[in-house]
């Protein structure tokens, strides 16, 4: 028996999936309509937390942040069957999953946090990746289950907090990736060139193929034999803001990161290879 709470698009596509598989789950939303829509796949919708959960031997969870997910176990908490297994999907701090960790084990229950890069589309597919850390026994026990909810399941070691950390990172990476295509696409619209001009770029440049090298050259604290200069990389950034303003656009990124070339440049720092605006992240 398994309790799923939390039937946002990822949470509800997850249950879908389990019943497909043929696994029988109890499920539960604050917004009570999100949950019995889930009925018509063969789910059994409760109204209260507790409830859904009673008699589960895993309970999943996907909800906003640490403080809903404090919030719903609490509530559900009446409910556990003794010895049940919580695991999180949601994205919180590293903090609030060590606490949990250790709050529910000493209250006789096990937490583990297994946040996912996985949209709605991948948690009906069982396809993208899960992330986990912590106690290896109980990790070594879930991992089977949790591989049939994923692709791929990737273990961060025995420190508690470590996976909430990698799904941070991992989100910032997207969101700047998302912000800097949004100012790519501003200077295209600056300088009157069309987005098929841009698709034609970069299905034959692909830059994501620099990311193993970038991410050395960016760590490895030495930056006195350059590629691009500083100096030359500031200059196309002025560039940059130059055409956009010129055009009408706007730029959200980009003068932020002028503004760090101008601090290692005022360095000392131009002739040095670009990569060491990086230098206090890494030093």
């Amino acid at each position: 028996m398994v309790a799923f709470l939390g039937m946002g698009l990822l949470g509800a596509n997850f249950v879908r999936a389990m019943i497909r598989k043929g696994v029988q789950v109890q499920v539960w939303n604050r917004t009570a309509s999100k949950a019995t829509a889930l009925e018509a796949d063969g789910a059994k919708a409760f109204a209260e937390a507790a409830d859904a959960v009673r008699g589960a031997d895993v309970i999943h969870i996907v909800v906003k942040d640490d403080a809903a997910v404090n919030e719903v176990l609490a509530n559900a908490s009446a409910g556990f069957k003794p010895g049940a297994i919580i695991i999180d999907h949601t994205t919180t701090s590293a903090e609030g999953a060590i606490q949990r960790t250790k709050d529910w084990k000493a209250r006789g229950f096990t937490y583990l946090h297994a946040p996912v890069f996985m949209g709605p589309q991948n948690a009906l597919e069982s396809t993208g990746y899960m992330l986990v850390s912590g106690d290896q026994e109980v990790i070594k026990k879930l991992e089977p289950a949790l591989s049939q909810m994923t692709g791929k399941v990737i273990n961060f070691g025995p420190e508690e907090g470590r996976a909430a950390g990698m799904k941070l990172i991992g989100n910032l990476f997207l969101v700047s990736f998302t912000a800097g295509i949004a100012d790519t696409l501003s200077l295209a619209k600056a300088l009157n060139i069309p987005l098929g001009d841009i698709s034609t770029l970069f299905d034959s440049w692909n830059p994501a193929a620099m990311l193993p090298a970038r991410l050395k050259r960016v760590s490895s604290g030495k930056y006195d034999q350059p590629s691009w200069e500083l100096n030359m990389a500031r200059k196309d950034t002025g560039l940059f803001m130059e055409a956009a303003a010129k055009g009408g656009t706007n730029l959200a990124v980009i003068p932020a990161i002028a503004k760090e070339m101008d601090r290692w440049i005022e360095k000392g720092h131009g002739n040095d290879d670009w990569t060491v605006i990086g230098k206090d992240a890494v030093s």
